[in-house]
């Protein structure tokens, strides 16, 4: 085990085993390990896994379930190794220590490049890069569903968890049965003896077996798995079918009241004087709550009611004199005209942040017989998750307790602390089933409003929602962005140069600023983020610089489902499509000519374009385009076959291939394809966030579409056999899909697009 350490701890009450992790250093960690399940029954806040007296495996889930299927994927983890049907892992709240935090998450944070993660590409320098991180992400143990890192993450602990767990268990039974170990089975949680014809479930064996030393543990070898690579059901689908499933918006408890959320027109605004005698008239408003700035909020208002209708009709009739921001917002038109000119300027002097430094771009540029130059671009863009931003607080006797569909709940417990005037350990967190996150919920400033209305509810607890206005116009929005890049073919259209400057803000350090402002620092480093999926591109060029100039627009921005490869990507395979038309090559040919010594990338495009039938006349009326993009450890490659509809592009297939790694549940990882490819489609073709005076224009689903049903295309995915450990899976299918769909428009009418969205 290279990242964490197994701890044992003793039997609890009713026989509970309870096999955990602590981080090491420091050891004293080893001596806080408690024994048996809490006064809610729930496990130990130390331990992942729990073999209650009733023979149920009791799973410490430390994710947050939000439609990408990971309670399913990890439990399929610990029912693999401990032999136990998936109907029968029992999950619950993980808790807050630093055992579960994410440290996989933390480490995608390096800028390395795919090639040095070929096998025997390793240098000792990326090797301590990799250790000095893991171990500052398990020091910080932040527990948060984000980077698609969640299954590799629990790759290694879960496994060995169960493993371990299972040994013990094997052992107590040999102790009892005075029988070899290497002569007992288990079957669906039940060991047994064929000749004796001895039997116990696990829950008969758990005492002794909590204290049984464990031996030497191993995860299964692959040809020994009966669960894992196989499509199992979701372990959440009975109870969303049958709408017994709490989603945020689903809680309710006695006594509570509701709150609705109303910010200034203009981001950055702020109410100043405010006539409530209007709302306060209405039956069923309760009260007027101020709201300061909580985790990057704006100061806002909060009206109570007895519900979210009462609340909301309160907050409307509200006469406020709002006050404008100290500094207004640049109208988004300006912004990317600024953000365009910054990055070719920066390119003509070589300046910005180069992440990519090889050869000598500059002189292979001006030798070159053919030169290549475009600018890119790409809008704000809006997380519009379905379920709208909501928080359930209750501050009673110096305690938190919040309900929250959170993606962070590190972050959430700390800024419940703050706005209460409490200890984390007094903060009490719920996780609820999240309907969407896309990174809109790694952010808080929700549950410090919730939190802050609940102080003034007199121990009741109080439903905080946002209106989709609210959210819409007040959104932590994927950046803005502008790529200007170069490039010089060669003979027979060899890429010879590569020169990518873009200019952009930077996510990482607003993200640190308003949730873990300790972590923020003094100096401001350079954010991987915002050019990852340009400086990490897998093409072999021989001379290339790859860098970005860090803005400061004024407009929040944050985490959006693949964060800067969302728009890196199309900036960089639209232009690696540009250079094979210039080269006179066919475009997947051209890529592959590119992939030396990077076998997996040219596999996974192949097999798209092989189902694809790529090189074989499209269906009348149509074209393709193809697009490869690595993201989150995983490499896929989409096709897509796009006609006219009244001038408009219509979408009518997508290929996707992937290789994401050791594949858990196929079916899951179509699923995420799929969803990611609908969102990715959504955002190609329609999606987009202006401002105008300071004020978002886009406010709902009218003005702010989505892709309808009818609109959606065929979707097929094909997944790669690997050997390799998981690699992201719920965001590496939406890079590809725009730069896909704009060199599918290009095939078909000449034209290129160099700016999203696609049908503005």
């Amino acid at each position: 085990m290279r990242r964490r350490s197994l701890l044992l701890s003793a039997a609890g009450a009713g026989g509970a085993l309870l096999v955990g992790w602590a981080v090491l250093p420091p050891r004293s960690r080893l001596g806080r390990a408690s024994a048996g399940p809490d006064a809610q029954g729930r496990i130990a806040l130390n331990g992942w896994i729990r073999v209650a007296a009733d023979g149920a495996v009791v799973l410490a889930m430390n994710r947050s379930e939000m439609g990408q299927g990971v309670h399913t994927a990890l439990a399929m983890l610990v029912a693999e190794e401990l032999d136990v049907p998936l109907a029968r892992i029992v999950l619950v709240d993980a808790g807050a220590e630093a055992i579960y935090g994410n440290v996989a998450a933390t480490l995608a944070a390096l800028p390395e490049h795919p090639r040095d993660a070929e096998p025997g590409a390793e240098t000792r320098g990326v090797r301590l890069g990799r250790w000095i991180v893991a171990k500052l992400a398990r020091e910080l143990g932040l527990s948060l569903t984000g980077g698609s890192a969640s299954v590799a993450d629990a790759w290694e602990p879960l496994r060995l968890a169960a493993a371990t767990a299972r040994a013990q268990l094997l052992g107590a039974a040999s102790l009892g049965w005075k029988l070899p170990v290497d002569e007992l089975m288990v079957e669906e949680g039940v060991v047994s003896h064929a000749g004796s014809g001895q039997r116990a479930h696990y829950g008969e064996l758990a005492r002794v077996a909590a204290a049984t030393p464990p031996g030497t543990v191993t995860p299964k070898p692959r040809e020994q798995w009966r669960l894992i690579g196989r499509t199992a059901p979701r372990v959440d689908l009975p109870a969303k079918l049958d709408g017994s499933a709490r989603f945020g918006l689903d809680v309710r408890l006695p006594g509570m009241v509701y709150a609705v959320v109303r910010h200034a027109p203009a981001l950055g605004g702020s109410p100043g004087r405010v006539d409530v005698e209007p709302a306060m008239r209405l039956p069923g408003v309760e009260r007027v709550v101020r709201l300061g700035s909580f985790a990057g909020s704006t100061p806002a208002l909060a009206v109570v009611g007895r519900s979210t209708w009462h609340a909301r009709r309160g907050a409307a009739a509200l006469v406020v004199d709002w006050q404008p921001p100290p500094a207004r917002v640049p109208d988004s038109a300006r912004i990317l005209d600024v953000l365009a000119e910054t990055a070719r300027e920066a390119a003509e002097r070589s300046e910005g942040v180069a992440f990519t430094q090889q050869g000598e771009p500059e002189v292979a540029l001006s030798a070159a017989p053919v030169r290549v130059e475009a600018l890119y671009r790409a809008p704000y863009l809006a997380h519009a998750a379905m379920e709208p931003v909501n928080c359930t607080a209750r501050v009673a006797d110096g305690r938190v307790t919040l309900w929250a569909p959170t993606q962070a709940p590190s972050f959430a417990r700390a800024i419940a602390a703050r706005v209460a005037g409490v200890a984390e350990e007094d903060v009490d967190l719920h996780v609820t089933y999240l309907g969407g996150g896309f990174g809109r919920r790694l952010e808080v400033d929700m549950v410090g409003q919730a939190v802050r209305v609940a102080l003034e509810t007199g121990g009741r607890p109080v439903q905080l929602v946002w209106p989709r206005e609210e959210d819409l116009t007040h959104d932590f929005y994927r950046p803005a962005g502008a790529a200007f890049l170069q490039a010089g073919l060669g003979e027979e259209g060899r890429v010879v140069a590569l020169k990518v400057t873009s200019a952009g803000d930077a996510i990482v350090p607003r993200f640190l600023e308003r949730n873990a402002p300790a972590l923020a620092g003094p100096i401001e480093l350079p954010d991987k983020t915002s050019i990852e999926g340009l400086f990490d591109h897998p093409y072999l060029v021989p001379h290339q610089r790859i860098a970005h100039v860090a803005t400061k627009s004024g407009v929040p921005v944050g985490n959006w489902r693949s964060v800067g490869h969302s728009h890196n990507a199309f900036f960089i395979e639209s232009f690696v499509d540009e250079l094979a038309h210039a080269a006179g090559r066919d475009t997947v040919a051209f890529r592959l000519a590119l992939l030396d010594g990077l076998p997996r990338h040219a596999a996974v495009l192949r097999l798209a374009a092989d189902r694809a039938g790529w090189g074989t006349p499209a269906p009348p009326g149509t074209a393709r385009g193809v697009a490869l993009h690595e993201s989150f450890g995983s490499i896929v490659a989409q096709v897509v076959e796009l006609r006219l509809a009244d001038g408009k592009p219509a979408v009518q297939r997508v290929v996707c291939a992937a290789d994401v790694g050791t594949v858990v549940n196929p079916g899951i990882v179509a699923q995420q394809m799929e969803s990611a490819i609908v969102f990715g489609l959504s955002a190609a073709l329609f999606g987009r966030i202006d401002i105008v005076g300071g004020v978002v224009q886009q406010t709902n689903f009218p003005n702010h579409p989505l892709l309808t049903l009818a609109q959606t295309p065929r979707i097929e995915t094909h997944l790669l056999v690997s050997n390799r450990e998981p690699g992201g899976v719920g965001e590496p299918g939406t890079p590809p899909l725009a730069p896909a769909l704009a060199n599918a428009w290009f095939a078909l009418t000449g034209k290129r697009v160099r700016e999203l969205p696609l049908a503005a």
